[in-house]
């Protein structure tokens, strides 16, 4: 424990030097970090991407303090409903590239994992790895059966270094809550969990292997797009090995020996790809990073990396059907309910700023030829919007936004004149035409006449039930009434003015009374001594009252 407590210390002695370093010492002052965030200083993220010096700095202490910290940072580049726009562009440069570790180690991890040695398990093994990352480091290899493939290893401490720094994470989030009021909008625990979630997936390569299997299954008879096989008797938690891609990384694309044409093909190849994932499989790669595509020959591209993906169900499809239905017949005000049963929160109260702000990015845009609108342009905008208007996306919807904005940015880079929104048009319409089909509609009717038909088949037991609980007195029935509490407080002080009221009428008569018939006791000027008291006391109350009543202004 003691151990663990000196460790942690450490680290963070380590980490407030390099924040100090990159110029975010002010970050461990209370009331730090109100510029990154709504209320601080303003930043224009419409102009050339806004690659603002304060995203550039927070991008290298990000990197500088390691491997996980280089993560969550492109988690935070998928959140733009928290992180504004400038930065959001400068995190997504947040490369997972750090120093390979010993082969000792990987002979290790591989026998430990698959129970024989590497010398019996293949032919050949490259001590050297293709490539190395945070959580784990990638190597050539040839299969007893002669099939070259490419095992990736995970680093022998990855768990216990992602666990430490993850602690860290959580007490910043803890300290960020109680100490900076800027972030009062942000539940910073929610987004350490997310994180945590998504990194410890990452801790099981099986996740990845069937991601990697269920996109081979897709694009089995794909001309231009391949997918590498997993070896499952290869793959372990720690082990994964897939079938070896001959190609070359988008990344490392020689582009001036590829001619305009060659680039322009490249680029719609690629983008055509993800159309196809996102509007027939509705199982997308969520990061089309270059590092992540390789050229295997100028009509052929292949995947590679499937640690990241997206999920969309039958169910998103008919509602994202129903938003490009309205955007198109520009039923704008029908595009905050649309984006609702999406899952998009936005404050209530502000929903009419919502509607005016979306009905003004749209007509923006409205009548514009595809080939006139810069598609990164209108994502920044849209994520600006996300930003100033506090949105929560759902992270499926965050996950496709950030891959189409990837794929806008890419393809850009191989074809200037390149346009995301070209290629998604024909697949939009695919959509559209495929939901409206007899066949399609008949299948929807028939799930909702057996929704319908169980929800009649369980209303009475659902009513039986209420009924049981009411005559049990678990139900408890609360009314809440907006300005109810001032109306009270209204009445609360009507009451006691009457209650006052009453006690110097009561007074006045009791002395009266006493006046007229106490003969006995002391008298002064020929009235009794408790008249006078009587008279005195009630005097001072009427006073009082009358004093209030003219000081509240409503006599």
């Amino acid at each position: 424990m003691a151990r663990t407590t000196t460790r942690n210390l450490g680290r963070l002695s380590e980490i407030a030097q390099v924040a100090v370093k990159h110029g975010f010492g002010y970050f461990f002052q209370p009331r730090a970090l109100r510029d990154l965030f709504p209320g601080g200083a303003k930043v224009d993220a419409s102009v050339n991407g806004a690659r603002s010096e304060r995203g550039r700095r927070l991008r290298e202490m990000l990197d500088e303090l390691g491997p996980t910290f280089v993560k969550f940072g492109q988690l935070l580049s998928t959140r733009p409903d928290i992180v504004p726009p400038d930065i959001i562009v400068e995190l997504r440069g947040l490369q997972d590239d750090v120093r390979p570790f010993p082969f000792a180690d990987v002979e290790r991890v591989i026998e430990e994992d698959l129970g024989l040695s590497i010398e019996r398990l293949f032919l050949e093994f490259e001590e050297t790895p293709l490539a190395a990352a945070s959580i784990g480091q990638v190597h050539g290899a040839v299969l007893p059966n002669g099939r070259r493939v490419v095992v990736k290893v995970q680093r022998p401490n990855a768990p216990r270094q992602i666990e430490a720094d993850l602690a860290l994470l959580y007490q910043a989030a803890r300290l960020a809550k109680e100490r900076v009021r800027a972030l009062d909008f942000v539940d910073s625990r929610e987004i350490v969990d997310e994180f945590a979630r998504s990194i410890r997936q990452e801790l099981d390569y099986r996740l990845e292997a069937r991601s990697a299997d269920q996109f081979h299954h897709d694009f089995a008879a794909h001309p231009h797009v391949a997918v590498p096989k997993v070896y499952w008797s290869y793959t372990r938690a720690r082990v994964l090995t897939l079938e070896r891609l001959e190609g070359i990384q988008l990344a490392d694309l020689p582009l001036d020996a590829w001619s305009l044409d060659q680039r322009r093909r490249l680029a719609y190849i690629i983008a055509e790809a993800w159309m196809t994932m996102i509007f027939r499989h509705g199982f997308f790669h969520g990061d089309p990073h270059p590092a992540n595509i390789m050229v295997l020959d100028p009509e052929r591209i292949g995947l590679v990396d499937f640690g990241l993906t997206g999920k969309l169900t039958d169910d998103d499809m008919s509602k994202m059907t129903r938003l490009f239905i309205d955007a198109a017949a520009e039923n704008v005000d029908a595009l905050p309910k649309r984006l609702a049963e999406l899952g998009v929160e936005f404050p209530r109260e502000r929903e009419e700023e919502f509607a005016r702000e979306l009905r003004e990015l749209y007509y923006r845009y409205y009548g514009a030829r595809l080939s006139e609108i810069d598609p990164l342009q209108v994502i920044r905008e849209a994520f600006g919007l996300i930003y100033s208007m506090n949105l929560k996306l759902p992270t499926r919807f965050v996950i496709l936004d950030k891959a189409i904005a990837t794929l806008g940015a890419v393809g850009i880079d191989l074809y200037p004149d390149f346009n995301v929104f070209e290629v998604a048009r024909p697949f939009a319409r695919g959509l559209l035409i495929e939901r409206f089909k007899p066949r399609r509609v008949a299948g929807r009717a028939r799930k909702e006449t057996f929704e319908l038909a169980r929800i009649a088949r369980d209303m009475p037991y659902q009513l039986h039930d209420i009924l049981e609980e009411f005559r049990d007195g678990q139900i408890e029935v609360c009314f809440v009434h907006k300005g109810l509490d001032e109306f009270m407080q209204r009445l609360n002080v009507a009451m006691n003015r009457l209650t006052i009221a009453l006690v110097v009428t009561g007074g006045l008569i009791g002395s009266s009374l006493i006046g007229i018939f106490a003969d006995n006791g002391p008298h002064v000027f020929g009235v009794h001594v408790l008249s006078l008291i009587g008279f005195f006391l009630s005097g001072i109350l009427g006073v009082w009252l009358l004093w209030g009543v003219v000081r509240s202004g409503r006599l």
